[in-house]
């Protein structure tokens, strides 16, 4: 046979750059866009390395270092959070790109050279797949278990508040229903499948898995928008005034749901030029404000911008306003549009099924908490703007805002 080792081991460098440029240009692998290279190039080298003992006749195989770069390769990837069908093609595309460099040899090679050393490149292949996703469930369930532990301290913490208000306790039941039973159903399904069946079956497992984590969170991020309304009723909401930097709270935001517009493809306009330099109030609640407002935009914009603005009114007052080209709410729903459990309707599109309708109620009632007030301006098809007023120096007790600006 030829010495197919000795060539991979010269092209290696070769080939693990041509990987790193097919996996950054491949349209069905979108998790690596925000990745380095050196993240997305992570262990491939090792299994190069792996192959070339396998290739080689005079050496023993190096299965040991294959599967433990691909163990740490899968778990890797699964804290990415890259899908099982993207770390398939991974994979693929290794294969492709070594096959492509080895293909001028393999030509000249006789037929059992060519037939042994494609069966040795996939089986090496293949035994990186296997590692790798045996990594990616483990990870999968440790975060499965970190969700379960902390749906469990929601709840009971829920539990407690909804003794004190019990308004809209039996939307909140329905609400809860759906996701709730998708969660139990599935974890079922994959706990009686992982005792019947075999490693070679684990890629139904994840995606049962994947279910599950996709409903818990939507189960959490319901569960914790009723919490804060909860909260809110019992009077449990605390602000914490403080001098903070305007530019440092709108920075904050825009981290968050900057990846949120990309995935949307949707423009970012952020106008806060003549934004206050700073301004005392609870930075933190004015975020979480800012965070819902953008994010309801971003939910119910199909195509088109979303802006973030904010200026001075006078030395006393300054605004914040969230635009966007979505939906836009018909006028006889405008006045409900803060009301729990509200959620806007439309003749072209149904309520999303990860709205909870309880964003604007908490941002209506954070506004109030802050000393400011909230109007929205809405035309259907053309668009909301959720316009803010608020102090630039909230009206605080003294003695509270000297333990504020203490802590």
């Amino acid at each position: 046979m030829k010495d197919f080792s000795q060539l991979l081991t010269e092209k290696s460098k070769t080939i693990e750059a041509q990987w790193i440029e097919a996996v950054v240009r491949d349209r069905q692998i979108v998790s690596t866009h925000e990745l380095s290279r050196n993240a997305i190039r992570d262990h491939i080298p090792h299994v190069l390395e792996a192959m070339v003992t396998v290739l080689a006749q005079d050496q023993t195989n190096d299965v040991e270092t294959i599967a433990e770069a691909s163990f740490i390769h899968g778990a890797l990837r699964a804290e990415q959070g890259f899908d099982p069908t993207e770390i398939v093609r991974e994979y693929y595309l290794l294969r492709t790109t070594i096959l492509a460099n080895l293909q001028d040899e393999l030509i000249q090679a006789t037929t059992s050279e060519v037939f042994l050393a494609m069966s040795m490149v996939s089986a090496v292949i293949d035994a990186a797949i296997a590692q790798c996703f045996k990594s990616y469930v483990q990870e999968r369930l440790r975060e499965l278990e970190q969700l379960q532990s902390q749906l469990t301290l929601t709840v009971q913490e829920l539990n407690r508040l909804v003794r004190a208000n019990q308004e809209h306790l039996s939307v909140l039941a329905h609400e809860l229903k759906t996701p709730l039973n998708s969660i139990i159903g599935y974890a079922e399904l994959f706990l009686r499948q992982q005792r019947e069946t075999e490693v070679r079956d684990t890629a139904p497992n994840i995606n049962h898995i994947e279910r599950v984590l996709r409903n818990g969170r939507q189960l959490l991020r319901l569960i914790n928008d009723a919490l804060e309304m909860a909260r809110s009723s019992a009077n449990k909401i605390q602000i914490h005034p403080a001098l903070a930097e305007v530019q440092e709270i709108i920075q904050a935001v825009v981290e968050i749901v900057q990846p949120l517009i990309d995935d949307r493809g949707l423009k970012f306009v952020l106008d806060c030029n003549n934004a206050p330099a700073q301004v005392l109030t609870d930075a933190f609640r004015l975020q979480q404000i800012l965070i819902n407002l953008l994010s309801n935009a971003i939910r119910y914009t199909e195509a088109g911008s979303i802006t973030l603005a904010c200026r001075s009114l006078d030395s006393d007052t300054w605004e914040v306003a969230v635009m966007d080209t979505g939906i836009g709410i018909a006028l006889e729903e405008q006045s409900q549009i803060f009301e729990p459990f509200y959620r806007v309707t439309s003749p072209h599109q149904s309520p999303l099924p990860d709205s909870t309708g309880l964003g604007l109620a908490i941002v209506s009632q954070l506004v109030e908490l802050l000393q400011g007030k909230i109007t929205l301006t809405s035309q259907v098809g053309m668009g909301s703007t959720f316009a803010i007023v608020l102090p630039q120096t909230m009206v605080v007790n003294s003695l509270d805002f000297q333990i504020a600006a203490s802590g």
